[in-house]
């Protein structure tokens, strides 16, 4: 069976979880006055999930994975966020520790999703 909507993809519903708890955690007293860094790391984690859903749309495995590795971009952005938000004292140990868990999730599932569209570029309606 094939997946027909972006928002089937197991990818993009752990990244809008994900993207959920970012914003839940900048809204905390202490970061939610540093406004370009709170808006920052919201923007990397949204662009995550809004990536793999602009890419599944494209219609060609080609500029999915074109997507999917920014989507990888943004992921790692987001974790690099995050121990920068703990140097600042804006989030704790165990909600680093949860940004470094989940950012690792998720870029392993985008780096497997890569590697299967790989193997066969010249799937969908556009090549």
């Amino acid at each position: 069976m094939s997946i027909e909507r972006f928002e089937d993809l197991e990818i993009w519903q752990e990244a809008r979880s994900f993207c959920k708890h970012v914003f839940t955690i900048t809204s905390k007293e202490k970061f939610k006055s540093d406004f370009r860094f709170r808006d920052q790391m919201r923007s990397s984690s949204g662009s995550v999930m809004d990536n793999v859903a602009e890419g599944f749309g494209r219609g060609g495995n080609k500029e999915f994975l074109q997507f999917l590795y920014i989507a990888k971009g943004s992921c790692n952005e987001c974790r690099s966020q995050g121990f920068r938000a703990f140097d600042y004292e804006y989030i704790t140990e165990q909600e680093l520790g949860f940004i470094l868990e989940k950012t690792e999730s998720i870029s392993k599932k985008i780096t497997a999703l890569i590697n299967y569209l790989k193997k066969d570029l010249n799937r969908g309606t556009k090549y």
